[in-house]
């Protein structure tokens, strides 16, 4: 294996379709129009100098070494800012080029330190590289003058050197190497769209700072992406992982394991040790970009938490005990096979992981459907994006999102209802400001003012507060303006839809108990503002939708999303570039999970389990005869697990008791059960009510796909060998075979092939397929042998559009004398779901505790303080956390985070849950919040439990 080198073309590329033929040195070029002359020439093999130019920014033409000289024009124009032109002819090398850029190049040298031997980036410095091309080899200029090398000069401090900022936990800046070309400040206007670094000062005193008054990088508006350290040419900002383990040697692209944008990385090694993650250029989903957590937060996988070793105990209360593979396969098909004797085939069941590979997630819904013998199957998904697979599916046919990320560049205007872009999909949100800031105009409906709302560069046109729970009301109010003003799209409706069920719709929209005059008392939102956003997302050009957690984790979530859906098809946003309802999907490979058959009652490719064809394509296959009825989900296998009738269950890689709602309710399910089956990274919450706990294996340690938001299926590589010794397929295949399954795959590609054998939207897909194309996004098939970026592009895949009435029905959860407040919860950017992962890398500097928001009014009412220990109490139960005061949330509404499991938020949670997926209502609880003096009983309790739960026998101390 070697260092995968990415060629850098100095400037972006041209999207004209308009070719331009110019000759450079010689050699006829024909490059699109708008090329500049440097990227002209690297895509002719000719490479010129440069130190400030880089593809991933717009050119900036500071460093003076990327000159030129054409033909018939006085001077020498910098090549990355001179377009290209038909009939040009230049040149790249002439004795006077030559004697400029050396003169240039000597110049930043003098000003430089000459540490190259034990710099920490040395082999990887690009100012060294340029030395070297420009010819360089004695600098005329010595230390004696004015320079921002040494700390002292002529005896008196030297204000122009500053020391070291390490401030970062993954990267340092050192001020003495900068050269001040600008691609930091540039790649995080440009790039990142955080605006936090700028040039202080002019000419000499020119100098990278991070904010304002020499904040360090650590406490200023910094998100830590490392736009700016992958842009450095220098050792100016350098990954402290690089300083500590040196150069890399080799480098493979995998996929990230965080939110479900899908990042490609270089996974940059030696030999075995991780040196960094860098983003790929050719990642399809991020362009080259990153956030803080895809970039840096990969410590987890060498944690000292992590377990390594299969363990087994008779009882939760009893320590761990250490045990070979071999038997805890044996045990757990032993308990397996003797509790379905004893108590029936459907008294086992299995969950499935939204952070494992497809082919992992395959085989364990195989393994309850082969093994088991029944459909008792579910995933996370149940608890987050359920509500989308269900409305979407109802309406255009197909569970999934419409479009490829590359479509925000060409929207005009972008509703965000229910997400928070920024903390929990970063990436994403970058390209969606850049297209903010180049015009596009926003729409935000949210319970909670989010960094989109308002910003130094970014604003919404309109942001609707609404009162947590009433989405749908919202929405079809956004609808009622759009019909009873005439705003629809009748041609699309027409052609693309039933137009009878439009008629029928409309009329229901149309009511005057749906204007947003009459549910303004309902919803919190000035009716002035619902007219408004309606007629900007109706007029307004290409209009697009994006939602998250905040829409579909209600007892309406597959409600709102058909009235989002509704929305959509009546402006005629839906089938190009630009628009389209798309699910912002939380965790790594829910889509993936979703569509492996993940649910009881769906085989993969979200076909009904009743359906015998599909059944038959099956059990053909898998030699065995299939049930043609739905099995449990996990709110159903908890009441029976509570009832005596559910007693086994194997968790992959999920964490149900910190995740799931209702804590207490949980832990009830589990306690009841004869044998736990817990496969994961580190001793989670579940574990604590686990019998058997198998070692988990991380992305890097694996093979496989994940299939991210846009339905992008993309290839994980294994980088490293696994620690625990078996990558989590192999353990869900061992187990199977302990279980007298004939399964025999040699490797993930196997598990792939069978997918595409019996998935008619995997068809085509396969390793070396992927492979060639980088990525694919479904339905991939004869149909659409290069996949499917956007999708209904000629019609539904149910044929005809489908309107459906959305009624909206208030919530069972009311507020009152009791609890007068409205809890919701969400994500901060630092952290990950419930903070397995995130906890145990040094993101804890951004977030070491989840807090409560709550606003000035509500706080002063109640005698709190910002920073106090409160009481937050619902219906269901109730913790304890310290107090954030601030009016991003509105009065009457409190929010917190769940990254934590001593805070535990979803203690208070209900089981109130959707009407059609039984998703929890996770975004509406209602609560008191009263002053306290520290933890709760609950939680202290909870604290102790887990702690002699997870005892291991011989160890002289549990892991934390």
């Amino acid at each position: 294996m070697s260092l995968i080198r990415e060629i850098d073309f100095g400037t972006p590329a041209s999207k004209s379709e308009k070719m331009v033929t110019l000759t450079i040195d010689g050699n006829e070029v024909t490059v699109p129009e708008g090329t500049s002359i440097m990227r002209a020439s690297m895509e002719a093999g000719i490479e010129i100098p440069k130190l400030c130019a880089t593809d991933m920014v717009d050119a900036f033409g500071s460093c003076r070494l990327c000159l030129v000289e054409i033909q018939g024009r006085g001077g020498m124009p910098a090549s990355c800012t001179t377009p290209v032109a038909p009939g040009l002819v230049v040149s790249t090398q002439t004795p006077r080029l030559k004697d400029v850029r050396r003169g240039v190049m000597e110049l930043y040298i003098s000003d430089h330190p000459l540490d190259c031997l034990t710099c920490a980036a040395n082999g990887d410095c690009e100012l060294q590289d340029m030395a070297g091309a420009v010819g360089l080899r004695d600098v005329r200029y010595g230390y004696e003058g004015e320079n921002h090398v040494r700390a002292r000069n002529d005896g008196a401090i030297n204000i122009k050197w500053q020391p070291k900022d390490e401030s970062n936990p993954y990267f340092t800046f050192d001020s003495s190497k900068c050269i001040v070309c600008s691609r930091c400040v540039r790649a995080c206007e440009e790039v990142q769209g955080t605006f936090a670094l700028t040039i202080e000062g002019r000419g000499f005193d020119s100098r990278v700072s991070a904010g304002m008054q020499h904040q360090d990088f650590v406490s200023s508006e910094c998100v830590s992406c490392g736009a700016c350290v992958q842009a450095c040419p220098t050792a100016t900002l350098t990954e402290k992982s690089v300083i500590a383990i040196g150069q890399p040697e080799h480098s493979v692209v995998t996929t990230c394991a965080y939110c479900g944008v899908g990042c490609s990385f270089k996974a940059e090694m030696r030999g075995e040790e991780l040196v960094r993650m860098v983003p790929w250029k050719d990642g399809q989903a991020n362009r080259g970009h990153s956030c803080v957590k895809g970039r840096f937060a990969y410590g987890y996988s060498t944690h000292r938490d992590r377990i390594l070793n299969p363990m087994i105990r008779e009882k939760v209360s009893d320590p761990w005990r250490e045990v070979s593979w071999e038997e805890a396969f044996a045990h757990v098909a032993s308990e397996f096979r003797r509790i379905q004797y004893q108590y029936g085939r459907d008294s086992v069941g299995g969950i499935t992981s939204s952070r494992c590979t497809n082919e992992e997630t395959y085989l364990v819904q195989k393994l309850v459907r082969a093994g088991f013998g029944n459909n008792n199957v579910d995933t996370c998904a149940r608890v987050c994006h359920s509500p989308t697979g269900y409305g979407l599916g109802q309406t255009f046919g197909t569970s999934a999102g419409t479009q490829n990320f590359d479509s925000v560049e060409e929207t005009d205007v972008v509703i965000v209802i229910g997400a928070n872009p920024t903390d929990g999909h970063p990436v994403f949100a970058s390209r969606l400001k850049k297209r903010l800031r180049q015009g596009a105009k926003l729409i935000v409906i949210d319970p909670r003012r989010i960094d989109l709302v308002k910003g130094p560069h970014v604003e919404a046109s309109y942001h609707l507060p609404l009162r947590p729970g009433t989405n749908v009301a919202v929405v079809t109010a956004l609808s009622h303006v759009i019909v009873t003003e005439g705003l629809f799209d009748e041609k699309f409706i027409r052609e693309r839809c039933d137009w009878s069920e439009f008629e029928d719709w409309a009329g229901f929209v149309s009511e005057d108990r749906h204007s947003p005059e009459a549910v303004e008392a309902l919803t919190g939102v000035p009716a002035e503002l619902v007219r408004g956003a309606a007629r900007l997302f109706a007029k307004g050009g290409n209009g697009s939708i994006y939602y998250g957690l905040g829409v579909t984790e209600h007892s309406q979530g597959s409600t709102t999303v058909m009235a989002i859906a509704n929305l959509a098809m009546a402006t005629g946003n839906i089938g190009r570039p630009g628009v389209g309802v798309n699910p912002l999907r939380g965790q790594n490979n829910v889509q993936g999970s979703c569509d492996m058959g993940s649910f009881p009652h769906e085989l993969p490719g979200y076909r009904h389990i009743s359906d015998d064809a599909t059944r038959e394509i099956f059990e053909k296959l898998w030699g065995v005869e299939l049930n043609n009825e739905p099995g449990l989900r996990i709110p159903n296998m908890l009441d029976a697990a509570v009832e005596g009738s559910f007693k086994a269950l194997y968790i992959q890689g999920e964490d149900i008791l910190q995740s799931d709602p209702d804590t207490k309710h949980v832990s009830a399910g589990l306690a009841a059960m004869e044998c736990v089956v817990v496969q994961d990274l580190f001793l989670n919450e579940t574990a604590n009510y686990a019998h058997v706990f198998l070692p988990g294996s991380t992305f890097l340690e694996k093979d496989g796909t994940f299939t991210n938001a846009e339905r992008r299926i993309n290839r994980v590589r294994r980088v490293m060998t696994p620690k625990n010794g078996l990558a989590d397929w192999e353990v869900t295949q061992k187990l199977a075979q302990a279980m007298g399954l004939a399964w025999n795959y040699r490797h993930p590609s196997e598990i792939m092939d069978e997918i595409a054998a019996t998935t008619p939207s995997f068809a085509l897909v396969s390793y070396d397929y992927l492979d060639k194309l980088g990525s694919v996004q479904w339905p991939c098939n004869e149909k659409h042998p290069q996949g499917s970026p956007i999708m209904h592009v000629d019609g539904f895949v149910r044929g005809k559009g489908k309107f459906i009435r959305t009624e909206y029905v208030a919530t069972d959860e009311k507020t009152g004398p009791r609890f007068p407040l409205l809890l919701t919860t969400g994500r901060i950017l630092s952290q990950y779901n419930v903070g397995a992962q995130t906890r145990r890398t040094d993101n804890v500097v951004w977030h070491e505790e989840d807090r409560l928001e709550i606003h000035p009014h509500d706080a002063e009412n109640r005698g709190i303080h910002d920073g106090d220990w409160v009481r937050l109490a619902s219906r269901a139960g109730e913790t304890t956390l310290h107090a954030l005061i601030t009016d991003r949330v509105s009065p009457g509404v409190v929010y917190t985070t769940f990254h934590h499991p001593d805070t535990q938020a979803n203690v208070i949670t209900t089981d109130f849950s959707d009407w059609a997926t039984n998703c929890p209502e996770y975004k509406v609880t209602a609560v008191q919040v009263s002053p306290s003096n520290g933890p709760s009983d609950w939680q202290v309790e909870y604290d102790e439990q887990a702690r002699r739960s997870r005892r291991i026998a011989g160890k002289l101390e549990a892991a934390e």
